[in-house]
């Protein structure tokens, strides 16, 4: 089966290509994709291109670096079957149901993973037997996912994650959490009473899927809540620097150009 993972997290993207060669090492996973731009791009090359292996399943996250994986459909004309993966819980997975498409429910979990492969061959092998040389799934409703999608980016943000440490699975509230720091290439989170746990997101997914009032992006390398904010020191030329609760490893600064947007977001 060749498949392709259009998502832009690189450590779920590596993860999910780990939990397709665990059900059969003889999957190949022809690319992962981070963008629709890129994603309609190789579609398109592929098209062009006679001797292109066949892709029989795309693994689609919903929020994408540059835009929202459902215009691929649009401007690819993807007729692919897709399973789509989402951080978004009941609300999303609702609007799923109603369109009648597979989802997987983001971290990952190995059963119900091999649970829509097997749904997705049981579909396939029943267009063979009725003769049809050609599987297809139904098209979403762009339009009614799109207004769901806007309606819960402003409404519905991430209020839990589930992190993985060892064979167990923690689930830490959002609630919980003082500030995610970037390092070496890996988000941590910290919690209020000082745990520090990996996280699969980057820091721009996670400013797209926390509530704004609740956390500010104040540099490439932190994201930060308000109540984890202990003393604000002004340095010169206007640079601050924060003192967080708990402390963290390195100095804590607010770039210059959200500088304004800091402020702002401290007086609301």
């Amino acid at each position: 089966m060749n498949v392709v993972i259009i998502e832009d997290e690189n450590l779920t993207a590596k993860r999910l290509e780990s939990l397709l060669h665990k059900y059969d090492p003889a999957i190949r996973v022809l690319a992962r994709i981070p963008s629709v731009a890129e994603a309609v791009a190789w579609f398109g090359a592929q098209n062009l291109n006679a001797t292109s292996p066949d892709v029989d399943l795309v693994f689609m996250d919903i929020h994408l670096e540059d835009d929202l994986g459902f215009r691929i459909f649009e401007q690819a004309h993807l007729t692919t079957p897709v399973i789509f993966t989402t951080a978004y819980d009941e609300y999303m997975i609702q609007a799923f149901k109603v369109n009648s498409i597979d989802y997987l429910l983001k971290p990952i979990n190995y059963d119900e993973l091999v649970a829509a492969i097997e749904k997705f061959k049981s579909l396939k092998n029943q267009f063979a037997l009725a003769g049809s040389h050609e599987y297809t799934t139904s098209q979403p409703d762009l339009e009614t996912l799109l207004n769901l999608l806007g309606k819960s980016k402003q409404t519905d943000y991430k209020e839990r994650f589930m992190i993985t440490v060892g064979t167990k699975i923690r689930s830490i509230e959002t609630s919980e959490i003082a500030y995610f720091y970037l390092e070496e290439k890996v988000v941590f989170l910290v919690t209020k009473d000082g745990l520090t746990l990996p996280v699969d997101y980057s820091l721009d997914k996670l400013t797209q899927i926390l509530n704004p009032r609740q956390f500010f992006r104040i540099s490439r390398q932190f994201l930060v809540s308000l109540p984890a904010i202990q003393t604000i020191h002004a340095f010169s030329a206007g640079k601050l620097k924060l003192d967080m609760t708990p402390r963290s490893r390195q100095d804590v600064f607010v770039s210059g150009d959200r500088m304004t947007e800091f402020k702002e977001w401290l007086g609301k």
